[in-house]
């Protein structure tokens, strides 16, 4: 066997290996919740926010998992990147990844919140780490074009890294009154119902993933 191949053979030895130990272990599958205030439950108790209420949708199903809320209220992709090393630690088995709602709504340049999410994916691609990347829509008012570019942002990267995309995070809550608080852009207790019901699947691939050992 070449050296080459020899690597190659222990990687996918090392792979199917740190799958089967999370199985053999039965370890709760450990993933980051890595966002912005729509993950941190802004506005609602904290058993009200996104990860708590994912946490227990799993969980109803039989699926073992701790989900890490690393939801900061305010935050751009430029800033989830600055604090990636020390909010997703290296032995999260995998990250939803959801952030850019700050950036569409201050009319941050399409091309900078690309490219702190690319840094992003990049550097956890490289640990190993399996991503659910979330995407956001841009406001209307912000113009056709802005509107376009965030939509394709997500698609984009999520074919480049190789992850696991669900298009958009306010699937059916945004712009239902009685789903929103007051602001209109935070969701209400039931709005992250809506939300958890809608991405659920996904996130049961994601577990999947790191179960196969990716």
């Amino acid at each position: 066997m070449t050296p080459l191949a020899t690597l190659g053979f222990a990687a996918a030895a090392f792979g199917l290996a740190l799958g089967s130990s999370i199985a053999s272990t039965n370890r709760p599958v450990k993933i980051v919740a890595f966002g912005d205030s729509l993950t941190a439950g802004f506005g609602l108790p904290a058993s009200d926010a996104f990860p708590v209420k994912l946490t227990h949708a799993l969980q109803d199903k039989g699926i073992k998992v701790e989900i890490v809320n690393a939801g900061v209220s305010g935050d751009t992709a430029s800033g989830g990147l600055a604090r990636l090393d020390w909010s997703v630690p290296k032995d999260a088995d995998a990250v939803i990844l959801e952030l850019g709602a700050n950036d569409a709504l201050r009319g941050v340049d399409p091309a900078v919140t690309h490219n702190a999410l690319d840094a992003i994916l990049r550097a956890l691609k490289a640990r190993g780490t399996p991503v659910l990347l979330c995407g956001i829509y841009a406001p209307p008012n912000m113009g056709q074009e802005f509107v376009h570019a965030y939509r394709q942002m997500y698609v984009q990267l999520a074919q480049t890294y190789d992850a696991i995309l669900y298009p958009f995070f306010l699937d059916g809550v945004a712009g239902r009154t009685e789903l929103n608080q007051p602001d209109g852009i935070h969701p209400t207790s039931k709005g992250v119902d809506l939300i958890v019901a809608g991405i659920l699947p996904k996130v049961e691939v994601l577990v999947a993933k790191v179960k196969a050992g990716w």
